[in-house]
């Protein structure tokens, strides 16, 4: 929530306002993401997308590259294969919808934003790609910074902070200043839960989540049945539901403005009872 100024992202050259945060539903062209119910292949990528759009869903976050601890090195051209495959049967039926695509690499980012009319660049790295920058500058799209450390094959060995929030703000500061550099106005921060962080890092980044708000930035939180949750509950993936709800609830009250989920149907209830107790 953000007052009586609203922030807003520019969608195809309309201002899409969050005065009421979005729900992103996350669309896995992958065989290997850690939640087996969020996987689907291309030829039903449309139904999976049906469902988010069904169930109240404002963006569609589509990747074809696991981002899991350890997750198999897939090349550019097999993640581009999986993507155009997805994005053609989702946008012969779904041609307006508010696609994001989730990767790190810029020649990616510039094929699926000029053939399948992708409206936002998700990249988990933070511009690992040097010419990521400047390619969505060129595009004219807005763009997702995420924090991490290393890799997902490396970042699990990269969770020491002295202080985690600090260094997170720290971290956007530079990259907001260099994403500014190249003539990006238009970005989301996303904190990175579960990227190269332990659990009591994750938690404490979700207590101090509100301190990323002077940015003046949307910020998306991607909690959804990670470990974090089943860590802390002695649990799975597939048991994670309801402590996802809880901590997106929890998001909310700290001032998040898109929720990244796998169970779209409950996101969208969770923010309007949100909605319903700050009216």
């Amino acid at each position: 929530m953000t007052g009586n100024n609203p922030l807003t992202i520019n969608i195809k050259g309309e201002l899409k306002t969050l005065s009421k945060p979005l729900v992103m539903g996350i669309l896995n062209l992958t065989p290997d993401s850690f939640y087996s119910k969020s996987r689907c292949t291309g030829t039903n990528a449309a139904e999976r997308a049906k469902d988010i759009i069904s169930q109240g869903g404002d963006i569609i976050d589509i990747g074809a590259y696991s981002s899991r601890p350890n997750a198999e090195e897939i090349t550019e051209k097999e993640e581009l294969r999986r993507l155009r495959e997805g994005l053609e049967t989702i946008r012969s039926t779904f041609p307006d919808i508010t696609i994001s695509v989730d990767t790190f690499r810029s020649t990616i980012a510039k094929e699926v934003v000029e053939k399948f009319n992708v409206n936002i660049i998700n990249d988990i790295s933070g511009g690992l790609d040097p010419a990521m920058f400047s390619i969505v500058a060129k595009l004219g799209i807005p763009y997702i910074l995420m924090h991490m450390r290393g890799t997902p094959g490396t970042m699990q060995n990269m969770t020491y902070y002295e202080n985690i929030t600090a260094d997170i703000i720290k971290y956007f500061s530079k990259k907001i200043n260099a994403l500014h550099q190249a003539g990006i106005n238009d970005i989301i921060l996303d904190p990175g839960f579960g990227f190269a962080k332990n659990l009591e890092d994750n938690y404490r980044l979700m207590r101090e989540l509100r301190d990323l708000k002077p940015f003046g930035l949307p910020i998306l939180a991607g909690i959804s049945r990670k470990s974090m949750i089943y860590q802390l509950l002695h649990s799975t993936p597939e048991d994670s539901l309801n402590g996802t709800t809880a901590l997106n609830m929890m998001a909310l009250t700290k001032g998040a403005d898109i929720l990244r989920v796998h169970d779209v149907k409950e996101c969208v209830e969770t923010i309007k009872i949100f909605m319903q107790t700050n009216s």
